[in-house]
């Protein structure tokens, strides 16, 4: 229970030292997210890369920062729990006024608990629920922006009024040919929306900042009709003559889900008032999750607060038990699942068999962190790290406790009724592709071989090598997308040497089941993959006729001494025919028709 007085001099101190702690960590990351602007009109891709994975790193700076400060001026590890409760109260009134209550509320958590341990668990001190409301919080400083303007076109200016939402950016590049690409957009808008009834309230609602990631700015806003509402997305990027172009229109939720999917890197959005922004986003994507919303928008430590609070709550309004998740067992982590919930949750086994004796914990460790701070580009899932996290040890099956002691000891304990896991990793399910192309349709079979050659080749351009290619290490999206989930093996492309199989000297070679000439750690023979990956005559069929390059070290050569000389990739989130200003004829990539509708239930 909380104390009737707040009786400790130091709780108000602390309280007021916490909230500096995280002001200080807000400003110094609105002020890089600020950058962003600047650093795509100069086109500095390598900045802007560079920018993401340092930006992730800020919050447990901070964190750490926090926590020195607090122990060498108040000793907090030695404070006893009423004033650590105190401490909560008075933190909860200095937040009342704040334009990130809830960002704070996540910080305090952090700190408290790194400093707490396992007393956490069963304490009312940290932030279970929200304390302060975000509802209608503005900025309400003079000359602040809004989190969204309004546009009230009439037909007669609605491109008029087009121009001015993509000109009020005030962006420090010119055009190609502005009137060009606003004519696209409204052709586009004419082909969603149709012959449409115009109505009285017609109007405009864009976000107040430009969405920055990798080497685009995306316009996000939505139009509403009466009670009509149209979200839409407009990517603007830099042309080869160093000019902006607008790239495409998006429209409706599926096409905003796949830009602000699970499997893409964090955008960079200036806000002061980021709860404003997650509710516009929230009423353009009513199906996303708050948690991923805010993760999108570069906030993870919050999301995964919020992801860990909607799991709790799953947990109390569900009763099925946690199993081995189906599929082929790794050798490196062993994962589990609820039925009733969309995620997995893998943890690193304590000992792996002779064929991964060069693998360590601290290894894939390293890997999960690279994922984290990378471009995943839409095809690596995002995966939410947790420590010391308690579940209920009746909700497990007990082959899945045996195989938890069994593997991984290390990071399992039984407190009470209690399992404690030390260390877990949480990711999205999704259908693994092996199990998915069991039960495929011919035409579902083409989507996904086609959607595993595009994802390697996104891959590829975001300079990495996925290294264990099989079909299992690659699950299907409920919007057939193929995303790359396996990380115990993944390389930057830069480090890795790709060659081709040298021919035999002499009949003894030929003949040899062994290999006969030196590989290298780094060494890849692009030529070996086929044996592994297209044993269904089917699936080679297609593989051969859409992605046969990737069997090529040639391929894979080149795009590394591309990389190495500095260029970067694109990689659209969207479908090359949704582009404005491309020649279809030659696409980016291989596309195939649709496949017929399959229900996944996943994400």
């Amino acid at each position: 229970m909380f104390p009737q007085k707040l009786t400790d001099a130091r709780a108000f101190e602390i309280a007021n030292a916490l909230l500096g702690g995280f002001n200080k960590h807000y400003r110094l990351f609105r002020a890089t997210t600020a950058e962003a602007k600047q650093r795509f009109e100069r086109a500095d891709w390598h900045g802007q890369q560079r920018a993401q994975a340092l930006r992730i790193e800020f919050y447990d700076k901070r964190v750490d920062e926090g926590i020195a400060m607090l122990e060498e001026q108040f000793q907090i590890g030695s404070l006893p729990m009423d004033v650590w409760q105190q401490v909560k109260l008075h933190y909860i009134g200095l937040l009342t006024n704040h334009h990130q209550p809830e960002l704070a509320e996540t910080f305090f958590n952090s700190v408290c608990t790194r400093v707490l341990h396992h007393s956490y668990f069963r304490n009312d001190f940290i932030f279970v629920r929200p304390a302060i409301s975000t509802e209608y919080i503005e900025n309400d400083e003079p000359a602040a922006k809004p989190t969204y303007r309004c546009y009230y076109p009439t037909k007669e200016t609605l491109r008029e009024t087009m121009t001015r939402i993509v000109t009020n950016f005030q962006l420090d590049v010119e055009f190609e040919d502005l009137g060009r690409d606003v004519d696209c957009v409204l052709n586009a808008v004419q082909q969603e929306l149709g012959l449409f009834r115009w109505r009285t309230n017609f109007q405009i609602q864009v976000l107040s900042s430009l969405f920055y990631r990798n080497k685009g700015a995306y316009v996000v806003g939505k139009i509403v009709n009466g009670f009509t509402e149209t979200p839409f997305a407009l990517p603007i990027l830099h042309n080869e003559r160093g000019l902006l172009e607008i790239d495409a229109a998006l429209f409706g939720e599926d096409e905003l889900l796949m830009l602000f999917s699970f499997a893409r890197a964090y955008f960079m959005v200036d806000m002061e008032v980021p709860s404003a922004y997650v509710q516009f986003l929230r009423s353009m994507m009513p199906r996303k999750p708050r948690a991923e919303l805010y993760s999108s928008i570069g906030l993870q430590k919050h999301g995964k607060n919020l992801f860990y609070r909607d799991f709790l709550y799953h947990l109390r309004h569900s009763s099925d038990k946690f199993r081995i998740a189906p599929g082929i067992r790794g050798m490196v982590m062993l994962v589990f699942d609820l039925p009733s919930y969309p995620f997995v949750f893998k943890l690193i086994k304590d000992y792996f068999p002779p064929q991964k004796d060069n693998t360590t914990r601290e290894l894939i460790q390293g890997k999960y962190l690279l994922v984290k701070q990378h471009d995943r580009v839409g095809r690596m899932a995002d995966t939410l790290e947790f420590s010391n996290v308690a579940f209920p040890r009746w909700r497990f099956e007990e082959e899945l406790i045996k195989d938890l002691k069994l593997f991984c000891p290390s990071l399992v304990e039984e407190q009470g009724d209690d399992l404690i896991l030390k260390h877990v990793y949480i990711e999205r399910r999704m259908v693994p592709l092996n199990i998915y192309l069991q039960d495929a349709t011919p035409a579902q079979m083409e989507h996904a071989v086609v959607e595993y050659g595009n994802a390697i080749k996104d891959l590829v351009a975001a300079n990495v090598f996925p290294g264990d290619m099989l079909w299992k290490n690659f699950g299907v999206t409920r919007h057939g997308k193929v995303v790359f989930y396996d990380y115990d093996e993944i390389e930057y492309l830069t480090d890795c040497n790709f060659r081709k199989v040298p021919a035999p000297r002499n009949e003894e070679e030929e003949m040899s089941g062994e290999v006969w000439y030196r590989v290298g750690p780094r060494d890849v023979f692009p030529e070996t993959f086929g044996p592994f990956l297209l044993g269904h005559p089917g699936v080679r069929e297609i593989f051969m006729k859409h992605h046969a390059d990737l069997l090529d070290a040639a391929y894979w050569q080149g795009h590394k001494e591309r990389i190495e000389a500095g260029y970067v990739h694109d990689v659209f989130p969207y479908e090359a025919h949704k582009r404005f200003h491309v020649q279809h004829g030659s696409k980016l990539r291989p596309e195939v028709a649709e496949p017929e509708h399959r229900e996944l239930p996943i994400q």
